[in-house]
């Protein structure tokens, strides 16, 4: 069994195989798993917001869709990772309240998928699969040797995708 490197929320890191990688209790945050198809660098982010310019103390690039994944591609490419061959598997952005509303606060979840799918096409970056929406947290693992990203759920079947 491959060590598994942990990602806190709002947080990002490199995961070089035969490592895996994961992160608990993306509720509305988005787990975004990147790697490249050739040399199997692999990389995990935890993303809580959509984006970075609609907060004030946005000093945590990692906590953002749109500077975190940029930051994770960075670091890539500095690992060997080609952008041009880099895949995307993305979970989470659950709706964790029921409340009837259409307010953006209520939304988050939706916002982030949004918001990770957007600089994904900025960068040219293929998203390969998704397990995002619903109303329930997941846990996710990611080994960038096979490009597994295993989705748990509490009451519901592991998935991989």
């Amino acid at each position: 069994m491959a060590d598994l490197i942990k990602v806190g929320m709002a947080d990002l890191k490199l995961c070089i195989p035969p490592a895996g990688i994961t992160t608990l209790g993306l509720g509305s945050c988005v787990g975004v798993a990147l790697r490249d198809t050739v040399n199997k660098v692999g990389g995990l982010a935890h993303v809580m917001l959509p984006d970075s310019t609609a907060i004030r103390n946005n000093s945590n690039i990692a906590k953002f869709a749109d500077t975190g994944v940029a930051e994770l591609v960075r670091i890539m490419e500095q690992a060997g990772a080609k952008r041009s061959r880099m895949v995307a598997k993305i979970a989470g952005g659950a709706k964790m309240f029921n409340f009837n509303s259409d307010s953006a606060m209520m939304q988050v979840g939706d916002r982030n998928v949004e918001g990770v799918k957007k600089k994904l096409r900025e960068l040219g970056i293929r998203l390969l699969a998704e397990d995002t929406g619903l109303n329930f947290g997941r846990t996710v693992e990611f080994f960038p040797e096979t490009g597994d990203f295993v989705i748990k759920a509490v009451g519901k079947p592991v998935k991989t995708i």
